[in-house]
């Protein structure tokens, strides 16, 4: 998985999109502790509470100098803390500020920093609401997230997130079939995927749930829709199944 996004020694990874980020982020929080490193993650909005198979420490703490304290102390005895700054509800966790990514970042020890920066309900596609993505300025790579089992998916509230917010973006109205044109369009779109992320990130597109019926064939048509649209920070995309022991299936570079 390091391999396949890039991941270099140090950095801040932000996770936008839908249909898998907090699995990625536990999978590659796991594959960098077991490569040596050591790993916060979190989140700039909110997430369910991990179990204790994801991370090994979950600190939460309303308070910026208690996190920062904790990880500064603790880290390298748990090589993976997850932190928070509050419960809510539904089993959820209330994120922390850019700032303090940064913070935690500059801490001695702390290799990489993985943020989950949007949220998506649930859903395999999505645009951003209002407010989101939540991407920290200092964030070194950018991975978006969506599931090709979206094609062919109809635009409705039920399969999607703001399905409106698509419909204007892509052309295709609520209640037609979603094709990887539309797909492209929201990586690409300037309100798509990744809106706001810094002009110095890195980023890499990983498009999720390839095990299905023609899943790498559906991947491969989104990525050349990808690549032709020219978006100038997009250096690779990842065709992968994260639910599967061997989570990345093929990479496709511009």
């Amino acid at each position: 998985m390091t391999e396949a996004l890039g991941v270099q020694a140090k950095e801040v990874i932000s996770l936008v999109g839908a249909g898998g980020k907090t699995t990625l982020m536990f999978r590659l929080a796991k594959e960098l502790v077991l490569s040596g490193k050591s790993v916060v993650t979190t989140t700039t909005t909110k997430i369910f509470e991990p179990t204790v198979k994801e991370t090994n420490f979950l600190f939460i703490d309303p308070e910026e100098e208690k996190i920062k304290d904790f990880v500064r102390t603790h880290l390298d005895q748990y090589h993976h803390i997850t932190i928070a700054q509050g419960r809510i509800q539904s089993r959820k966790l209330r994120g922390i500020s850019p700032n303090l990514v940064k913070e935690l970042w500059s801490l001695p020890g702390v290799d990489t920093v993985i943020v989950e920066a949007d949220g998506a309900a649930g859903r395999t596609i999505k645009a951003p609401r209002e407010g989101e993505p939540v991407i920290p300025s200092n964030t070194t790579l950018v991975v978006a997230i969506l599931g090709v089992d979206g094609v062919e998916m109809e635009l409705n509230e039920e399969n999607v997130f703001q399905p409106e917010k698509i419909s204007k973006m892509t052309g295709i109205s609520i209640g037609e079939r979603i094709t990887d044109e539309g797909m492209a369009i929201l990586m690409t779109h300037p309100e798509g995927i990744f809106k706001g992320t810094p002009s110095s990130s890195r980023v890499v597109v990983f498009l999720n749930k390839v095990d299905i019926l023609n899943g790498v064939k559906i991947g491969k048509s989104i990525s050349q829709k990808i690549f032709e649209k020219r978006h100038r920070q997009i250096e690779r995309i990842v065709l992968g199944q994260l639910n599967k022991e061997s989570p990345v299936a093929e990479v496709i570079f511009s």
